[in-house]
């Protein structure tokens, strides 16, 4: 593998974003989505602080050991792409079965799944039956009755069993079910995010705390990247806009962090984030390159998968924690949106922010309030034009 010789012209840079459109009103969308943002989250003046998510990754050293070579065609992110979305090479079979197969596995399993839940609902179940026997006429104890929570145990030993098996062996199939696409992509070299409804530039995305629930009503935050223009983007079908999800565990200061790890990913003036999944890549980056062989880094070439290799898990469960408290103390809250200078009316709309970025919990809260950020400037001359 060989650094690239130079970025396309499309390349996106912060302090060179282009004239843009003035964007629809969001009411022409016309869909209840749209109407869930709370906040879009401000372009530019990166923090440089990364989610822990990504920071301190459990996976990834596990796949970098086994695929050795053949990491950098599987990995989801290198030092072109960020892949959203993988082509699995399986039948609808396989599907099928892999299915029902990581459904029972891992939501009966005792280790991260329902297995307790489950099996404490067999045994209230037989104390139960067991109980009502005491008052019946003519009492009887069929061995189903007390043998159901053995059962029920030997199902989720077995689920956990299964498990196991899963997460250790499953990497082994990795070029049929890990193959990241580079056709569906936030691409860094040319500045482009490819989808299925054709490519666009980056800066014609802007990212939003958008409120969801999940299936027991719960609500709570997560982060959607969305195209600013649906009348070129949308879907036929349905009329919702191009988004993509971008998953941050935490406090409402990870998604924070999140949008700051992607723009400088993105941005080719910027090195590459300094996080384990990208550091094998880190000399195929000309802008990152230059920077690590300045001495700007700080750190050895093979920083993070020596620390891997070395730490225990409880050592890398304390350095998460330690991480989160980073990000969470980080400065978010009130910095200038850079795209007010380069997009008409940008900043009519959706200019409100947590007033306490750093206390806002990830999930909502009555008392919640937010302010109004200061914006940039207005446009500046040496802005572009951009016809898109």
């Amino acid at each position: 593998m060989e650094p690239q010789d130079h970025y396309a012209e499309t390349a996106f840079r912060a302090d060179d974003i282009p004239r843009q459109a003035t964007p629809p009103v969001k009411s022409t969308w016309e869909k209840l989505g749209s109407n869930l943002d709370v906040a879009r989250l401000p372009w530019g003046n990166y923090i440089g602080i990364n989610p822990t998510l990504y920071e301190y990754d459990n996976e990834w050293f596990e796949d970098y050991q086994y695929m050795k070579d053949d990491y950098y065609d599987y990995a989801m992110i290198n030092e072109a792409r960020w892949s959203k979305f993988v082509d699995e090479d399986i039948s609808l079979l396989y599907r099928f079965l892999r299915f029902w197969f990581v459904v029972i596995s891992h939501g009966f399993s005792f280790i991260g799944g329902g297995g307790y839940f489950v099996f404490a609902l067999a045994v209230i179940t037989s104390v139960v039956g067991v109980i009502a026997q005491f008052f019946s006429a003519t009492p009887e104890y069929p061995p189903l009755i007390l043998t159901f929570p053995l059962g029920v145990a030997a199902f989720c030993g077995a689920a956990t069993i299964l498990r196991r098996l899963y997460e250790k062996y499953s990497i082994r199939f990795y070029k049929s079910n890990k193959n990241w696409s580079d056709d569906i992509a936030f691409c860094r070299c040319t500045g482009m995010v490819k989808s299925f409804r054709g490519e666009f530039p980056f800066y014609e995305f802007d990212a939003f705390i958008e409120m969801r629930a999940d299936m027991k009503g719960n609500q709570f935050h997560s982060l959607k990247v969305r195209h600013r223009y649906p009348q070129h983007s949308k879907d036929e079908r349905n009329g919702l806009p191009l988004d993509f999800d971008f998953p941050a565990d935490g406090s409402i200061a990870q998604l924070y962090a999140m949008w700051d790890m992607l723009g400088r990913y993105m941005d080719v003036s910027q090195p590459l984030p300094d996080i384990p999944r990208l550091e094998p890549f880190r000399h195929l980056d000309p802008t990152t390159k230059a920077f690590d062989e300045a001495g700007k880094r700080g750190r050895p070439a093979t920083y993070w998968r020596d620390l891997y290799a070395k730490a225990s898990e409880k050592e890398l469960k304390q350095l998460r924690e330690e991480h989160r408290q980073v990000v969470d103390a980080a400065p978010w809250g009130s910095r200038p949106d850079l795209m007010a200078q380069s997009v008409p009316g940008y900043g009519d709309s959706y200019t409100a922010e947590p007033e306490d970025v750093n206390a806002y919990g990830r999930f909502p809260n009555k008392s919640d309030r937010f302010v109004e950020r200061g914006e940039a400037k207005d446009a500046s001359p040496q802005n572009n034009p951009d016809n898109h």
